[in-house]
């Protein structure tokens, strides 16, 4: 069945919210693109006509899709070489979704999206719609064929996996900025005094570099310990210089809502550090380095102006 320019429209203003849906249940970007491009297939193969709610209808598939395909993920990530975090985007994709709420930008922040992977996909869904786009479980149980007492004890089971116990602190794009300029002219003293003042004691630092690039196929933990690597990571050594084509950029961003560093050769992204911080410190150095998690980030990366690096290292 033919697609006419209205239902491209629809489907084209739907999509925001389709990614941003996708990614917080996917935790990958690109997982999440190919989710939504196998939503529009599907609208364009159905009967629109019969259709009382496109809306109702892409979320439903879209998210049945991405529940599916949770499944065969975590028999990928059994396998997946290293430690795996959740692939960071960038401050103004649209695919972080809404952000007026603490619960919305909590939802999309690298630690959630971690704990998520404790939740059953049907957890994972509910949770979701729920916390993160304010569905009715009403709906929620529509979308995924459950009843609407169901639904909100699923809802209540998967806030009790996902408490942690720890709230992040809030961060705007300046505030972001500031912390990303300290981390960094603290790590480029070559002494690990500085970083201790900005980490919390059980500060952990973990590095997915999924078997394309070095990474530590255990966390670090405690503080010294992670100052120790991260005094390292900024090190220079040609044998570093020799392993990414060149010397390495560091710029200041925001990934998932928390202060990011961004390492960039030659216009390209090759790693993001994303900070977790707490009203205590630095509680989390979350790195992402495994190019195939990278595209989208260093798309939104090069179509926006950054001025120049805070620190060039390597």
């Amino acid at each position: 069945m033919g697609l006419t320019a209205t239902d491209v429209d629809l489907f084209e203003a739907s999509r925001p919210r389709l990614e941003a849906i996708a990614y917080r249940l996917l935790g990958s970007a690109s997982e999440a693109e190919d989710a939504v491009q196998e939503t529009f297939l599907r609208w364009q193969s159905t009967d629109r006509e019969r259709l009382d709610v496109p809306e109702a209808w892409l979320t439903k598939v879209l998210t049945n899709l991405c529940l599916n395909q949770l499944t065969s993920a975590r028999a990928r990530r059994e396998t997946y070489v290293g430690q795996w975090l959740p692939e960071p985007v960038l401050a103004g994709d649209p695919m972080l979704g809404p952000a007026d709420t603490f619960e919305q930008r909590e939802s999309v922040s690298i630690a959630v999206l971690t704990l998520m992977e404790r939740l059953t996909p049907v957890e994972r869904g509910v949770y979701v719609l729920r916390e993160a786009f304010a569905y009715p479980h009403r709906e929620i149980a529509q979308i995924l064929d459950l009843t609407e007492a169901s639904s909100q004890q699923i809802y209540h089971r998967a806030k009790q996996h996902l408490a942690d116990g720890r709230a992040r602190k809030a961060i705007d794009e300046a505030a972001a900025r500031r912390i990303v300029e300290e981390f960094l002219e603290a790590a480029a003293t070559g002494k690990t005094e500085p970083l201790l003042a900005l980490l919390t004691d059980d500060v952990v630092a973990i590095g997915d570099g999924g078997g394309k690039v070095p990474a530590r196929t255990s966390p670090f933990a405690g503080a010294m310990a992670v100052a120790k690597f991260v005094r390292g990571l900024v090190k220079p050594s040609e044998q570093k210089r020799a392993m990414v084509g060149g010397s390495v950029d560091l710029y200041a961003g925001v990934a998932n809502g928390a202060p990011a560093v961004l390492a960039v050769v030659d216009g390209r992204v090759i790693g993001v550090l994303v900070l977790e911080v707490t009203e205590d410190g630095i509680s989390a150095v979350l790195s992402a380095a495994n190019p195939d998690k990278l595209g989208r980030a260093d798309a939104y990366w090069n179509a926006e102006d950054h001025g120049k690096p805070l620190l060039t290292a390597w």
